[in-house]
């Protein structure tokens, strides 16, 4: 059996209703805690988009980049729709992943 790989889909805010960031990522809370420590230069740390508000999990990279560049495509309604179903309070759910 080879290793079992977890690829993220996740959305981060930079609070209930405000600017909204989608990426994809093999490690979330690596990823998440970049975010959150502005470890890198770019749009999240510009912004200060650092609330983990959404997430998917998938077996396969491809699904995962898929399933990013299609939710980029949406209207901001479904994604706010998207989040609300999994948090309708926006809460940062960095907890839950650590």
């Amino acid at each position: 059996m080879g290793k079992e790989h977890r690829y993220f889909v996740y959305l981060l805010a930079s609070k209930p209703y405000g600017t909204l960031y989608i990426g994809v990522t093999g490690n979330l809370v690596r990823r998440i805690d970049e975010h959150k420590e502005d470890l890198r230069d770019g749009f999240t740390k510009k912004y200060g988009v650092h609330r983990l508000v959404w997430f998917e999990e998938y077996a396969y990279v491809q699904d995962a980049i898929v399933r990013e560049k299609r939710i980029k495509k949406w209207r901001r309604e479904w994604k706010t729709d998207l989040i609300e179903t999994m948090n309708p309070e926006w809460k940062d759910l960095f907890s839950m992943v650590v």
